[in-house]
């Protein structure tokens, strides 16, 4: 391995950004391994990804759950010897307008979105501290820094990411990197089963122009592959309307 090549955990890889920030990494060089409840699209991941030339390794992961979370990064350290990155990537988007009352809708927001990050930093921290370096990239939104109808709670839980991102950063003091990437529209799961009429329409026309996963992997892999003086903070990725459509 180059001496370079870091290990790096990654939730919700079983799709969208996740699985893109997978296959990234891991042409990259990088060890990866991954977690996400839908373990048969990990699988499938893992063996491509191995069968490309990667390294790859998985395990099933509730990130609402502390103890699963912690487990998971056990056998990260267990299967590759360390825990370099961690990309809390995994999220859900159950978007819908207060005055529906979708409180179900808004509590897995909060446990899936801000607790799901808190678990990840704190399995994966101490860990980080003992090995006297990390780096923590966590995937919030352009829903971090404004707030649209039908994504007051959507928002808030990104907001959340990015504050306890910066908190990290500045507690940690350089020992441990922090990186906030936040995506714009971006082609993936997180939109398709919405079930509120009123955000689905909305959603139907915020996301006719969408980012590849693709580009949100690259800007993960920016990150990471910065010197270990070099911290990049924030990184936000929108789409732009090409030329040519946007003169038609």
């Amino acid at each position: 391995m180059a001496p370079d090549t870091k290990t790096v955990l990654i939730t919700g890889a079983s799709s969208g950004i996740g699985a893109a920030t997978a296959r990234r990494l891991a042409a990259d060089g990088h060890r990866v391994f991954l977690g996400a409840r839908r373990t048969d699209r990990l699988a499938d991941l893992v063996e491509e990804i191995t069968r490309e030339g990667g390294t790859a390794a998985f395990r099933p992961l509730d990130v609402t759950d502390a103890a699963d979370t912690a487990d998971f990064v056990a056998r990260a350290r267990a299967v590759f010897g360390g825990v370099d990155v961690l990309v809390n990537n995994a999220g859900v988007m159950p978007l819908s307008r207060l005055d529906a009352l979708r409180t179900d809708d808004w509590d897995r927001m909060i446990d899936v979105n801000v607790r799901g990050v808190l678990h990840g930093i704190a399995a994966a921290l101490p860990v980080m501290r003992e090995q006297g370096s990390g780096h923590v990239v966590n995937i919030a939104s352009v829903g971090a820094y404004e707030v649209s109808p039908t994504a007051a709670v959507y928002c808030a839980t990104k907001f959340a990411v990015r504050a306890v991102s910066e908190g990290l950063r500045q507690e940690s003091g350089g020992a441990v990197r922090v990186t906030v990437v936040s995506p714009g529209v971006t082609e993936s799961e997180l939109a398709d089963h919405l079930t509120d009429p009123v955000a689905r329409e909305t959603m139907r026309v915020y996301r006719a122009v969408a980012l590849p996963a693709e580009a949100v992997a690259a800007a993960v892999a920016h990150a990471i592959g910065q010197p270990p003086q070099v911290d990049v903070n924030e990184i936000v990725v929108r789409p732009v309307v090409p030329a040519a459509v946007a003169a038609m």
